[in-house]
């Protein structure tokens, strides 16, 4: 366990999930120099009713503050990430003056869509919101990608809960309230300093290009010439170990500065390349995109993504300076599967801002904004950075 004035977290690893529930909770409640205001919680366990017995645990002892968590299949804390074991992470902080919100969202169906019900009212001193969403039931691409016409520039930030029996065994929590479906969240307000980090992970290949014809989600021109075409003309470009890369998973990045005079990496919003139509000479991308939208082929290996989360929180760290505590949503295909350990973010983020308290867990895709916008990823790891000292110029920064 790290120890800080204002935050701190706990883990505990074991069979007996509310034993490690009032380990982990006895941690990070003793780690804080006042009373916790905020805590969230993190559980991975086999039993749905044990995850839901560990959870009424966890926020029957934190009950004086804002309390929200949700199971997952692997959790981080105490400077490491632990998957597919029992195990529980607590994290805490003390956000003196600050205004906490939790809340519930529900969808409900009318004739020609869904409406998300249960969102607070948004204020002018609203500076984040965390989400944690059921991916089964709660249509979170849709109101991820639609939340600025409710909340406006609101940074979402969390991460698609799981399980490991996965569909009907997800468990979301809130305030002491078990919920089954939908999402769970709290907004912060007030004199709290936060910020995000979004690291995507991928390098660019070959050039930049202007889409010139599309349909739905199939990109048919890309600079005016088919886009297939252009596709195998770039990795007819590359060399061995970037072929294999391509083959294991090629990305596409969508530029998010249509101004700007270079597209590098970090520049672009990422989604996946879903397969190719060779009648069509087209190329299936997991976005619909619009003519004259700038995008670049791109791919991610374990290499390029360290390389990516460290310049990224370098880049945090010489701009916000100091950094007390931070919340860590890293894809379930990052970890071991990606690095050969589920530390290596936890790790990176110590590494890069210091000895601070970070807790999380591994999600089933990760949400947070990119240029401005809020979007959901994959193999993203996405970091809400809280800051104990504003800046003179910037006192509330996001």
């Amino acid at each position: 366990m790290l120890l800080t004035s204002r935050f701190a977290d706990g883990l505990a690893v074991g069979s007996d999930l509310v034993t490690n529930a009032e380990t982990a909770v006895r941690q990070a409640l003793s780690g804080l120099s006042a009373p916790a205001d905020l805590v969230c919680f993190f559980i991975c366990g086999e039993d749905p009713d044990d995850v839901s017995r560990a959870g009424l645990r966890v926020m029957s002892m934190a009950s004086g503050a804002s309390v929200i968590g949700c199971s997952a299949t692997g959790v981080i804390g105490d400077g490491q990430g632990v998957e597919v074991t029992p195990a529980v992470s607590v994290w805490a902080a003390t956000l003196e003056g600050a205004r906490l919100t939790t809340f519930a969202l529900d969808t409900l169906r009318t004739d020609d869509r869904f409406v998300v019900v249960g969102l607070p009212e948004r204020g002018p001193d609203d500076h984040a919101a965390i989400l944690l969403a059921d991916p089964y039931s709660f249509p979170t691409d849709g109101f991820v990608e639609r939340s600025q016409e409710v909340l406006g520039d609101l940074p979402l930030i969390g991460g698609l809960a799981n399980a490991i029996q996965g569909r009907g065994a997800v468990r979301l929590f809130a305030d002491g309230e078990i919920y089954t479906e939908g999402a769970v969240g709290v907004l912060l307000s007030g004199p709290v300093n936060v910020s995000t980090v979004v690291s995507q992970g991928c390098r660019p290949i070959g050039p930049t290009m202007a889409v010139t014809a599309v349909e739905d989600n199939l990109l048919l021109e890309l600079a005016g010439q088919p886009a297939l075409a252009r596709l195998e003309e770039i990795v007819s470009a590359l060399d061995e170990d970037d072929r294999d890369l391509v083959a294991s998973g090629l990305q596409i990045g969508v530029a998010m500065d249509e101004y700007a005079e270079r597209h590098e990496r970090g520049d672009f919003l990422i989604r996946g390349v879903l397969g190719i139509d060779p009648e069509r000479e087209a190329v299936a991308i997991g976005d619909v995109v619009e003519i004259g939208r700038t995008v670049r082929f791109q791919v991610r290996d374990a290499a390029t993504a360290d390389e990516d989360l460290y310049e990224l929180l370098d880049a945090h760290r010489e701009e916000f300076g100091r950094v007390d505590g931070a919340l860590l949503f890293s894809c379930n295909g990052r970890g071991s599967a990606m690095f050969g350990t589920a530390d290596h973010d936890a790790v990176a983020l110590r590494d890069t801002l210091g000895p601070i308290s970070v807790a999380g867990f591994f999600a089933a895709g990760e949400v947070g904004p990119v240029g401005g916008h809020n979007h959901v990823h994959g193999f993203t790891a996405s970091v809400l950075v809280f800051s104990s000292h504003p800046t003179a110029d910037r006192p509330y920064d996001h």
